[in-house]
């Protein structure tokens, strides 16, 4: 499985692949692509990727600091409340909805891969929402469910982490809850989409400190990535790079009784089938 990721180093932001040994630079390799939402938008990926083979690592696991993988993409669209037991968490004896439920976030809402998510001094509840995210690589407005495959150019995970107090501020918007600096993850690579196997049958889990708090397929969804590509397509032109996060199962903190949000020192880690963990710790705002 290649894994293509963005650190931050001692000779600053590159890109390369992540192997067993360590990280594997290839910036310099291709500097008419400068980060890796050049390299999609060229369409050359797997070029990249292949270019890693058989090389040893230039940078130990230590000597790097995970950054989201995609470099301030144009746009991030979350879709909220996609699976049918998310619908049900909500008790107020809705159907399940006609339309899907979008919103925005801000790339600086996000951090990398161990990397800590930063609960601020505002409020204190800061939750988790593991997700699948896919990474447009084909631009297209108006894609058709058939084709939106054709549009994808990786995955990747997403730890979509919710100040939840602030999603209540006003009636219809959860922005304000959705977009605190570092309050959300996105990484630790990205994964480059050949099969729809990929996404079809995907088992996505979240565990904190250990214990699994989220499990489910994305089979499941009520609203599946391909309709999302269409839907979303339809009203905004999709260009490559931008990141659509596809939404979180049953089992944030918000919902047990008591609430369970997360706390300095907490360990998130999301996973999915084919594509790897994304760990964060949480710590306080200083």
């Amino acid at each position: 499985m290649d894994r293509i990721a963005t650190v931050e180093t001692d000779q600053g932001q590159l890109y390369g692949a992540v192997t067993e040994d360590g990280f594997v630079a290839l910036s310099h390799d291709f500097p008419q692509w400068p980060t890796l939402r050049h390299v999609i938008a060229a369409g050359v990926l797997d070029q990249v990727a292949a270019q890693a083979t058989g090389r040893a690592p230039t940078h130990m696991a230590g000597q790097v600091r995970n950054l989201p993988p995609v470099p301030d993409p144009e746009k991030i669209i979350c879709v909220g409340v996609n699976f049918p037991d998310r619908n049900a968490e909500y008790k107020d004896g809705s159907d399940l909805p006609k339309y899907m439920s979008l919103f925005p976030r801000f790339a600086r809402s996000f951090t990398g891969h161990d990397r800590p998510l930063i609960r601020p001094p505002e409020n204190h509840t800061l939750d988790y929402e593991g997700e699948v995210a896919i990474v447009i690589g084909k631009p297209g407005r108006r894609i058709d469910a058939a084709d939106a495959y054709d549009h994808i150019a990786a995955i990747t995970l997403a730890n979509e982490g919710t100040i939840r107090d602030w999603v209540r501020h006003a009636k219809f918007n959860v922005t304000q809850g959705k977009n605190w600096d570092n309050s959300g993850a996105i990484g630790p690579w990205l994964v480059p989409f050949t099969d729809a196997a990929q996404l079809d049958e995907v088992r996505l889990t979240t565990h904190v400190n250990g214990e699994l708090r989220q499990d489910d397929t994305l089979s499941r969804m009520m609203f599946p990535i391909r309709q999302q590509i269409a839907y979303i397509s339809t009203f905004t032109t999709l260009v490559p790079g931008d990141i659509i996060i596809t939404g979180t199962p049953t089992g944030a903190g918000a919902r047990f009784d008591p609430p369970s949000y997360l706390v300095p020192g907490d360990v998130v880690e999301v996973s999915a089938t084919g594509i790897g963990t994304l760990r964060n710790t949480v710590e306080d705002e200083t």
